[in-house]
């Protein structure tokens, strides 16, 4: 039996981990969970799971929870010292990080000194730290399984296979519920309408990062840590059936991919089984009713997000940290209705431009350039 803290547990990856959990309650045991500030949802699976330990991002939250749980006898920790404590328990064999943002560094970095085996569903964490977290997994000889339905297919495709032979990526985007709108279409769409997307149950910050095409800069840099490659071997294609998650073509012409229905709970179960599968119900992919498949090249001119994120992975050292800093609060501000959608890339662009780099950051640059950009965001009317 795994044991898990689960990272994020109220947030769509979170709660869909739990229901794989659930269909397989002799294989895994919820020692932790840890969530933002969520408390009716987290008593609902406080007092389904039982597990030993929870964390509340939000100190109000935790106090709450505290009340509500008191005759379970359960700690309850808040903050990011809780968070600490919840990706390094002791009981856990696997800590599975879907916590928003760059939040997720800091309890990554710890879980993986603690030697445990980590399920990554936070892009913030190699996309702004991969030249921390990559070096030290592998001295410390610990897992990284991704659980991105994209980076969960490369790392599926690569099985059996050695590193020297890839010779390109093909890393698939859906395309948003924008694709094929020109940037004339995309001045006044709303909140409600980027968060429609056409295939995929997700988050909200997720699914408007999808909706502009920053979701797949982030997966290129991400793959790029994960994978061992260049960005010049990466190749987004669009691909708006979301039935190919994303394939290898390797050196002599052959292209493996994984395909499947679009549901995130098959990687997530992939990552918590691994290196066996075992059945999903109601999970089987119909060719027939598939039908067809269709690929397209991205318009990273109307979708300015993506080549941004080249950019930024292009400068390096502390540039990436810039972007994705920026994209947070940009897309916080959407949600909130202070800016247009079309202002999210400018914003990053803007942010990108004062910034001078830093190469190699640690952990300390990393969190003073993600301030700095919040700073100057905030410092600017937009």
């Amino acid at each position: 039996m795994k044991r898990l803290s689960v990272l994020g547990s109220t947030g769509s990856i979170g709660t869909q981990t739990l229901e794989v959990v659930r269909a397989y309650p002799e294989d895994f045991k919820v020692v932790v969970l840890a969530a933002g500030s969520n408390v009716d949802k987290m008593e609902e699976q406080v007092r389904e799971f039982h597990p030993k330990l929870v964390c509340m991002w939000s100190e109000k939250a935790a106090a709450d929870l505290k009340n509500r749980i008191a005759d379970t006898g359960i700690s309850v920790v808040p903050g990011m010292d809780g968070l600490l404590q919840a990706a390094t328990f002791e009981q856990a064999d696997v800590v599975l990080t879907a916590v928003v943002g760059m939040i997720g560094i800091q309890p990554t970095i710890a879980a993986i000194e603690a030697g445990k085996e980590i399920a990554l569903a936070n892009k913030e964490t190699l996309v702004t730290a991969g030249h921390i977290i990559m070096p030290l997994a592998a001295a410390k000889k610990v897992p990284i399984l991704p659980v991105d339905s994209e980076h969960s297919a490369i790392f599926q495709s690569l099985q059996g296979s050695k590193r020297e032979e890839i010779k390109k990526i093909l890393l698939t985007a859906s395309g948003g519920p924008f694709r094929g709108k020109t940037r004339k279409d995309l001045e006044h769409m709303t909140v409600q309408d980027a968060l429609n997307h056409p295939n995929w149950s997700m988050g909200r910050k997720i699914t408007i990062d999808s909706a502009s095409l920053v979701n797949k800069g982030l997966e290129v840099m991400e793959a790029k840590w994960l994978f061992g490659v260049e960005r010049k071997d990466i190749e987004v294609v669009v691909h708006p059936q979301s039935i190919l998650h994303s394939a290898v073509m390797y050196r002599d012409g052959a292209v493996i991919g994984q395909m499947g229905v679009p549901d995130m709970k098959l990687p997530i179960q992939y990552a918590l089984f691994y290196p066996d599968r075992n059945p999903m119900e109601g999970n089987d992919m119909d060719l027939f009713q598939v039908g067809s498949m269709t690929f397209e090249k991205p318009d990273i001119q109307t979708f300015r997000g993506l080549q941004l994120a080249y950019d930024a992975l292009d400068a390096g050292g502390s540039m990436p940290t810039v972007f994705n800093a920026a994209n947070e609060m940009a897309v916080a501000m959407f949600l909130d209705q202070q800016i247009r959608f079309l202002q999210i890339p400018e914003i990053i662009e803007a942010s990108m431009e004062q910034h001078k780099v830093i190469e190699n950051p640690d952990l300390g640059k990393i969190l003073e350039t993600e301030q700095a950009t919040y700073d100057f965001i905030k410092g600017k009317t937009w």
